[in-house]
């Protein structure tokens, strides 16, 4: 244990100009990312309602959260619902459309680029949905079925169980190439062109043994980065749901581990129980990115 912490510091003398650059990001991002996992993590072992300190109460918000929450379960299957569809789906989407527009001339590729990226940075762009499933005969979807004749009253699509879940999962996948989906034409456009030609010398014979065996290997990092990214977004949704099925929805139906989170975070107040919250969202986060990653790592192989 001597010789292994004796060899640490004899690297981080040799390297200590690279740790002096990195000093002032460590720093801001322990500040502001780790230390607050941590308090949130102690508080989840607490009753802090905002005016009183807290007070350790032990495994009761968890005991709570698991036994006695029925609403808490119902966001975890409707989280799990949208990460289990929009994830995967949001990913391989995101690759492929990418793929497809690196073929693109440059000028058409930036145009094409800035089609797709657009919904995702947009603003409340989804609000655009409201109409299109608007309760009454002057919504689009409404109207189109109507004037087809495949329905004699207008539905209520955001007030119906049966319809909220796949209508905002809908949405989040229309919404859902962004960040990751720059990072691919980013990682598309730094894959060596020679490796191609070496391939080909090698025996590789098509298109799609040159995606596994040269461009999805070489785009690693990349990869990485957009499964992070689109994990982290399924797993967060809220926003879509609270603008379109209210908060709360219907019986709860669009109800997910972030809006459950906002109710006792923001609105009751009960900080203790959100932090649980907050933890077990962490958690499963975690634990789906280590899975991914590993998944990953077996690309090209």
């Amino acid at each position: 244990m001597q010789n292994w912490w004796s060899l640490k510091l004899r690297e981080m003398k040799a390297n200590k100009h690279s740790y002096i650059l990195l000093a002032p990001y460590m720093v801001l991002f322990a500040v502001f990312t780790v230390l607050p996992v941590l308090i949130s993590i102690v508080l989840s072992f607490t009753y802090f309602n905002m005016l009183e300190f807290p007070k350790f109460i032990g495994w009761q918000n968890y005991t709570r959260l698991f036994l006695e929450d029925e609403v808490f379960l119902i966001a975890v299957k409707n989280t799990l619902l949208f990460a289990i569809i929009t994830g995967p789906i949001s990913y391989i989407a995101c690759f492929v459309f990418a793929w497809i527009i690196n073929e693109l001339s440059p000028k058409v590729r930036a145009v094409m680029t800035l089609v797709f990226y657009a919904p995702s940075i947009s603003g409340n762009v989804f609000f655009i949905w409201l109409m299109i499933f608007s309760g009454d005969r002057y919504g689009i979807a409404n109207g189109f079925l109507l004037k087809l004749g495949l329905i004699l009253e207008p539905l209520q699509w955001l007030k119906k169980e049966e319809y909220i879940l796949p209508i905002i999962i809908l949405v989040q996948l229309w919404l859902s190439l962004g960040t990751g989906f720059l990072a691919f034409i980013a990682g598309l456009q730094t894959v060596d062109r020679t490796l191609y030609e070496a391939g080909a010398v090698d025996g590789i014979k098509n298109r799609w043994q040159e995606l596994w065996y040269i461009t999805l290997p070489s785009m690693r990092p990349q990869l990485m980065f957009g499964a992070v990214i689109q994990l982290t977004s399924a797993f967060a949704v809220a926003d879509v749901s609270i603008a379109l099925a209210g908060f709360p929805s219907v019986n709860y139906a669009a109800e997910t581990i972030v809006t459950h989170l906002i109710d006792f975070g923001t609105t009751r107040f009960e900080m203790g129980y959100a932090s649980s919250i907050a933890t077990v969202l962490f958690m499963i986060m975690v634990g789906t990115n280590l899975i991914v990653q590993k998944l990953l790592r077996k690309v090209g192989e």
